[in-house]
């Protein structure tokens, strides 16, 4: 049988062409190659099969007597696994079959009658995209020896448009879905996003920002960044050149929402790249509750310290005419009450003053009150001044001070509590009869102090954490606490010019360090 007349290869080429630039949908783009490739030629099947990176399949598009026809997943599975077009997969190689019946290579389907098993022509040719394979196509004629090496040049042809327009399909399609993707996480965001050029102009809002500045869609594209909300030119640079390419960057501002109402916020500004253009990427996060929260804290400070000082005040005279009134013997029940309830106001009044030392360095007053301080008189009041406690625990706490320490020039009132707060944590956190170590060494021009315990230690996560107020690690004790020693203690510190930080020991425990400048 002698084929019939066809258009040429320039034509069909050419059809192929225009068809593949009207369309970035995968499935149609397979259809209309297939189409195309083999309607002039009379051809009993042919199969487009889309491979991942895998060489998997993903899509097809099959033609049985001129009719696009459905397509299994396992049908697809056993055309890329099996028979010809397997061979051309695993060798990216194309073949030209005279007579299938003669090929090993050739796989007849289980549904092929016998006369159709007899014998046909076949061409099938990898399709390829920058030297990644991204398909397979399979043309099956039903006379042997119809397929001519012509044939299989112009097949050959159109699999490199093929493969070419398989690519960008499969590009757009991902394009689409990171893009569908991006939006979704865009608008349901449950912070306030706004994307603006490199000169702040708006271009793009979620709907969290229209809800919370309370200005419409587009009122805020009409806007620029720097007039809606109090720019930090020392954090983004004036004309935000200081935002780096890589990273964010965040402060506290507040945003100036519709009818002249005023929100504290806090805000992630990045800089990034869409389409070869860099943008900056705005995150407001509302920080109002946090704000009033932080407001409430120091207004309960406050009242604290100004409710307990003069009933303390009164508390701490009174004990002392007590001690003139009463017999204080050695062995007396009275002297160990007595004892007790001195200690204990002795606490409260340590408490108190720290609380107003955190308000007066936070509201950026200097420590004042400074004089030469000998540094083996320190350790020793701090640590005399927790021994009861210390020893009605059942624990021992030694001292380690080293010979020829320069004086300190300090608030001494303000660096004994310090000593006195971590001796005190060193205690509740250890175990009964364990011991409790203060050293005092000259280290680079500073006296470093230490306090090891034998405690649980503090999780890497925390080593930071602890040092901030109303922050305690409450899994390793139920003791309750307001959890201001330690953001006392790095206040304080940081006040003399010195570094506080923590540390777990090999063994077991914790070490706390602070050093004070000797200068």
């Amino acid at each position: 049988m002698q084929k019939q007349d066809t258009r040429t290869s320039l034509e069909i080429l050419l059809d192929i062409s225009r068809e593949l630039a009207t369309t970035l949908d995968l499935h149609t783009v397979l259809s209309r190659i297939l189409t195309l490739s083999t309607e002039n030629i009379g051809a009993e099947r042919a199969s487009l099969v889309v491979l991942d990176e895998n060489a998997k399949p993903i899509d097809a598009a099959i033609i049985y007597d001129g009719r696009l026809t459905p397509n299994t997943v396992s049908q697809l599975q056993d055309v890329v696994a099996n028979g010809l077009a397997g061979w051309v997969i695993r060798n990216k190689k194309a073949a030209l079959v005279p007579d299938t019946s003669n090929d090993i290579r050739w796989l007849a389907r289980s549904t092929d009658s016998s006369e159709i098993v007899q014998g046909k022509s076949a061409l099938c040719v990898p399709l390829m995209a920058m030297d990644e394979l991204v398909g397979v196509l399979t043309i099956v004629h039903a006379e042997i020896e119809f397929f001519t090496e012509a044939d299989l040049s112009l097949q050959q042809a159109i699999a490199g448009l093929a493969g070419i327009a398989i690519r960008n399909a499969r590009l757009y399609e991902y394009s689409e879905a990171v893009q569908k993707r991006y939006q979704e996480l865009f608008e349901d965001s449950i912070d306030p996003i706004m994307i603006t050029d490199l000169d702040g102009r708006i271009l793009e809002v979620n709907h969290k920002a229209i809800q919370v500045s309370g200005y419409t869609g587009k009122d805020l594209l009409k806007m620029n960044i720097k007039n809606l909300h109090v720019l930090h030119d020392e954090v983004t640079g004036s004309h935000f050149d200081s935002i780096p390419l890589v990273g964010t960057v965040s402060y506290e501002s507040v945003l100036h929402c519709e009818g002249n109402r005023l929100l504290p916020i806090e805000v992630y500004v990045s800089k990034i790249t869409t389409l070869g253009t860099p943008i900056l990427q705005w995150i407001v996060r509302d920080i109002e509750v946090r704000k009033d929260l932080d407001t409430l804290r120091s207004d309960l400070t406050a009242m604290i310290y100004h409710d307990l000082r003069s009933p303390l005040a009164n508390i701490v005279s009174s004990l002392e005419i007590l001690s003139t009134l009463v017999p204080m013997e050695d062995d007396s029940a009275i002297k160990s009450v007595y004892q007790i309830a001195s200690r204990s106001t002795d606490r409260m009044q340590r408490l108190i003053n720290s609380l107003l030392d955190i308000n007066r360095i936070e509201a950026g007053m200097q420590v004042t009150e400074k004089n030469a301080v000998q540094i083996p008189v320190l350790v020793d009041d701090a640590v005399e001044t927790t021994l009861p406690n210390i020893l009605s625990k059942n624990q021992r706490i030694s001292k380690q001070v080293a010979q020829g320490l320069p004086e300190l020039c300090v608030d001494e009132d303000m660096i004994k509590r310090v000593l006195i707060n971590l001796i005190e944590n060193a205690s509740k956190y250890s175990p009964s009869r364990s011991e409790i170590l203060v050293t005092a060494n000259h280290v680079s021009g500073s006296v470093e102090f230490c306090v090891d315990d034998n405690g649980p230690g503090i999780p890497e996560d925390f080593k930071e954490r602890i040092f901030e107020k109303f922050n305690r690690v409450n899994s390793f004790s139920t003791r309750k606490g307001l959890g201001l020693g330690l953001a006392f203690c790095r206040l304080a510190v940081t006040a003399h010019g010195g570094k506080i930080w923590v540390e777990n020991k090999p063994e077991m425990g914790s070490r706390f360090i602070f050093t004070i400048p000797i200068d």
